[in-house]
């Protein structure tokens, strides 16, 4: 099996498009399935946050796993393959590896080196795990994926402004507002992005803060967690006319601020980071409304790490993909090496069978001494070259030793079987 990765992101894609692309929660687990059931896949993670959404997947042929990736894609967003196209980038083995693990260490991020990421990238393993579609290849890369994402905040400053996409998104609404302080802010919806959000406004040191949020419970836990104050969801008109400032990011799937609640709120700057999108299209242009959404920030590209940081990661992220690529060109040669011992095994099981024939005087002790001493001399003649092959297909260009083995010997190895013995590695997340 090889690893594949399809997306779309702010890079490729303009919010229109991602909306059209995201995959809310609760659908995950059956496009998971859908995946897993086309005749070029064999395992799939779906990644899919507020500026991208990705696939990645093991399949069995390049151009067969891609045209079963892009059709799913398709089908679930109702984009035409030809038109989704345009769209998506694509990466296949040491270029997917490269990818997922510049993902998790936030370079690929719109605010670079933001840590949500991680976050992110982990609920979209476990669902994978949930579902049952990550086998042994997807979870050996999400787990050092997300290795090397803590790294890359353990060991370099990429994040040290605590930069994230609710800081970025004020830093561009600044123009607008100045400072914070004293300003009335409020935040609609109460999952992780409206989390993040509170906790920013609150270093901020806004003047008054609310939250509201559908779910009354979850508004009220977050507003005692930071000295607010819940708002109910059916007074949200009432709190946007009195808020200065606005943060959405819900999970609503059709605009949650229409142009009839906004147009009595007087001046108001909203920072949309939910996609699909909280403010109708129809509503932004609205005389004294300012609205910053993804697509302002991917325009904006602010707070970009000092090239010295960005450095030190793509380090981390070369040297890791040479160490997970050297463990690929291990599995590789595993099952070849079983191959052989097994072939070797059962040819001294025949001469000892046609030995035993021959000598029918030997005693069972004897025969025992004769077979454990075979043994013992056809494991130490292939100790060494089975050790050796194994730190030569390692190495770059290490493919061809199994291959030659294999050609040596006669050995069959079926492909499956190549693909279930990859061995384990270490650093799990």
């Amino acid at each position: 099996m090889n690893l594949l990765s399809v997306g779309a992101s702010y890079r490729t894609a303009d919010i229109s498009t991602l909306e059209r692309l995201t995959i809310a929660d609760d659908a995950v687990p059956g496009l998971l399935q859908k995946l897993v059931s086309q005749p070029y896949i064999g395992e799939a993670v779906v990644l899919s946050s507020c500026n991208r959404v990705e696939i990645y997947a093991a399949v069995s042929g390049f151009h067969g796993g891609l045209g079963d990736v892009c059709n799913v894609l398709s089908e679930a967003s109702g984009i035409p393959a030809t038109e989704l196209a345009g769209h998506l980038y694509v990466h296949y083995d040491e270029a997917a590896v490269r990818h997922s693990f510049r993902v998790s260490a936030g370079l690929e991020s719109m605010v670079v080196g933001e840590a949500q990421i991680l976050g992110q990238l982990r609920d979209a393993y476990h669902a994978a795990s949930e579902a049952d579609t990550a086998g042994r290849l997807l979870h050996e890369l999400m787990q050092q994926a997300l290795r090397v994402g803590k790294r890359a905040h353990a060991e370099t400053s990429i994040d040290k402004a605590g930069q994230s996409v609710v800081t970025a998104a004020l830093e561009v609404a600044s123009v607008q507002l100045g400072e914070l302080a004293g300003r009335s802010a409020l935040v609609i919806g109460a999952g992780a992005m409206g989390s993040l959000s509170v906790a920013t406004l609150t270093r901020a040191g806004v003047g008054s803060l609310r939250i509201s949020n559908r779910s009354a419970a979850a508004a009220d836990r977050l507003a005692e967690a930071y000295g607010a104050v819940a708002v109910p969801f059916e007074d949200l008109d009432a709190a946007l006319r009195d808020a200065d400032l606005v943060i959405t990011a819900t999970a609503a799937t059709a605009p949650l601020l229409t142009r009839a609640r906004l147009e009595p709120a007087g001046p108001l700057v909203v920072l949309d980071l939910a996609v699909p999108r909280d403010v109708a299209p129809d509503a932004v242009g609205l005389s004294g409304l300012t609205v910053i959404d993804i697509d302002s920030l991917a325009s904006s590209r602010r707070a970009l790490p000092a090239a010295a940081e960005t450095a030190a990661v793509e380090q981390i992220v070369t040297g890791e993909v040479e160490h997970f690529l050297g463990w690929l060109r291990g599995a590789d040669i595993a099952p070849t090496v079983a191959a052989l011992r097994t072939r070797a095994d059962d040819v001294v099981a025949g001469e000892l069978r046609k030995l035993y024939a021959r000598r029918s005087e030997f005693t069972d002790e004897q025969r025992a001494d004769v077979s454990r001493t075979l043994h013992r001399v056809v494991q130490q003649l292939l100790h060494s070259p089975t050790v050796r092959v194994r730190q030569l297909a390692a190495e770059p260009g290490g493919d061809q030793y199994a291959a030659l083995l294999r050609e040596l010997f006669d050995l069959d190895v079926p492909l499956a079987t190549q693909a279930d013995a990859v061995p384990e590695i270490g650093g799990k997340a």
